[in-house]
């Protein structure tokens, strides 16, 4: 299992951040988080039932999707502001083809999921690509390596060290030692982004340790907020795409909290 963790990283690491780095002109990193965010809409959506409606899984895929590209969709229509308009019309039409379906058994509780779906993977994607085009690859990099670096501590720490368990109900091999060392992980990555170098931020060191703290405790509560919605469904991975790692949502779970940390520090407080 760690030979194939490892492998999976070696190759999967330097095709993200070429993505992230080489963005311009080219949207190579919105392309992939587009065909990212289809993989895992397609792995929550089998968990969640909604792939047995294949009218909710075409909207909740394409509103997916929709969000991701907002940025390419924005800079090409004439009106902007009916950008998130369309999603709420999207929305609406998704609902209004409940009465049309064959099988309404559980149709309403699969549209709420779809909807939860669209939300949890594609808004949170959408920030992280916004991360990119408003504040830069460096704050898009700084989110990824945190949340690898503290994944890796807590992993290893965890399984050498781990007594007290984190979260039992919800997973029951997390512990406190591996969450604590995750976030000393999270920090020491962090800091690296103040020396100089291509991807150095303007950040001391007392922001760098802050955010590094904050950016993997919110990685690791999206680590735990998948597993709760794997356990809640009885699903142990949410795919195999990955060796070593489950699934694209397996991975990605933590990303997306990280980016919305990172995102949020950068709009509120930075800039």
């Amino acid at each position: 299992m760690l030979t194939k963790r490892f492998i999976t990283a070696l190759l999967g690491i330097p095709l993200v951040v070429a993505a992230v780095w080489f963005s311009r002109p080219a949207p190579w990193f919105t392309v992939l988080a587009a065909f990212v965010g289809v993989l895992a809409g397609l792995e929550y959506f089998r968990i969640t039932g909604v792939l047995k409606s294949i009218v909710l899984t075409v909207f909740g895929l394409a509103g997916i999707l929709y969000f991701i590209l907002t940025g390419i969709i924005y800079d090409r229509i004439e009106d902007p502001t009916l950008v998130f308009p369309l999603l709420v019309v999207g929305a609406i039409l998704s609902l209004i083809s409940l009465i049309f379906i064959r099988h309404r058994e559980d149709s309403f509780s699969r549209w709420s999921l779809m909807i939860g779906g669209v939300l949890y993977i594609g808004w949170l994607l959408y920030l992280l690509v916004d991360l990119r085009s408003l504040f830069g690859r460096e704050w898009v990099l700084l989110a990824l390596f945190v949340t690898f670096g503290s994944d890796t501590a807590a992993y290893f720490i965890g399984k050498a060290f781990g007594k007290h368990k984190l979260a039992p109900q919800i997973s029951p091999g997390k512990t406190w030692e591996g969450a604590i060392a995750g976030i000393i992980g999270g920090i020491i990555i962090a800091l690296l982004f103040t020396f100089s170098s291509p991807w150095q931020l303007p950040l001391d060191y007392l922001e760098a340790i802050l955010l590094g703290a904050v950016v993997s405790v919110f990685g690791q509560l999206g680590d735990l907020v998948e597993s709760l919605l794997k356990r809640n469904f009885g699903v142990k991975d949410s795919g195999f795409l990955m060796p070593g790692h489950g699934g694209i949502l397996d991975r990605l779970d933590s990303v997306l909290f990280a980016g919305a940390a990172v995102y949020g520090y950068c709009f509120l407080i930075k800039f």
